[in-house]
């Protein structure tokens, strides 16, 4: 039994979004994932921090999705900025029995337990938001009540954080998700978003006691990233 992350994936089998235009990394990224997802066991566990597929919906998702569950595994699904199929989670619950999936779950206000390790997450925020003139402060606060339900769900148990946005960046803070971490006693943060020339400025290793690391699939070579 095995716990591994992996961000970004950005599928759009049912759409015509493919991130092979960017060519470099992402050329064949399909068949990249394909390779990498297949080292997956029944018993593995996956965490998928956000931007998990194109598609504007949950009905245009399902080939991202029939994709995914193809792989053996437990998945829980982080929500990212480009998760625009994202809804409530009954209707994720619903469109996963219709369609036969069964080995998803959300990560979303609330934690999911592997073991006696508590996993815990939520989208975060990030600069680019301020930096566009388009900071919603009730959008922001509602991140932070979610991350912290996240972690308060998780009791005394140890904590391992998923976030899509990084919490920090070279140059940049995220202080009230940073208070979050230290608050409820975390020690490993693993986030994505940061894509091509930005993996230069990740933050990655122990930071104020907290343990950072970059999982977008084009920074660790759409291989997933074992961790427990």
């Amino acid at each position: 039994m095995a716990l591994y992350v992996l961000g970004d994936l950005h599928l759009s089998l049912g759409a015509d979004k493919p991130m092979d235009v960017f060519g470099g990394a992402w050329s064949g990224y399909v068949d990249k994932l394909r390779a990498g997802l297949s080292i997956l066991r029944p018993e593995d566990t996956i965490v998928l921090a956000g931007d998990l597929s194109w598609a504007l919906g949950l009905e245009a998702a399902a080939a991202d999705f029939a994709f995914l569950d193809g792989f053996p595994g437990r998945k829980l699904l982080l929500k990212g900025n480009h998760d625009y199929w994202w809804s409530t989670a009954a209707k994720f619950e619903t469109f996963c029995q219709a369609h036969g999936f069964s080995r998803m779950e959300l990560l979303h206000n609330n934690c999911r337990l592997y073991g006696e390790t508590a996993l815990c997450g939520s989208r975060g925020w990030f600069f680019e938001e301020d930096r566009a003139g388009t900071h919603d402060e009730k959008v922001y606060n509602r991140e932070l009540l979610r991350l912290e339900a996240s972690l308060k769900a998780a009791g005394d148990r140890e904590k391992l954080c998923f976030l899509h946005y990084p919490p920090l960046y070279r140059g940049y803070r995220c202080p009230e998700i940073l208070a979050l971490l230290h608050r409820y006693g975390v020690r490993r943060c693993f986030y994505g978003h940061l894509h091509g020339p930005s993996h230069r400025l990740a933050v990655e290793g122990t930071v104020d006691g907290v343990e950072y690391r970059l999982v977008a699939a084009d920074a660790v070579q759409f291989t997933p990233q074992r961790i427990l």
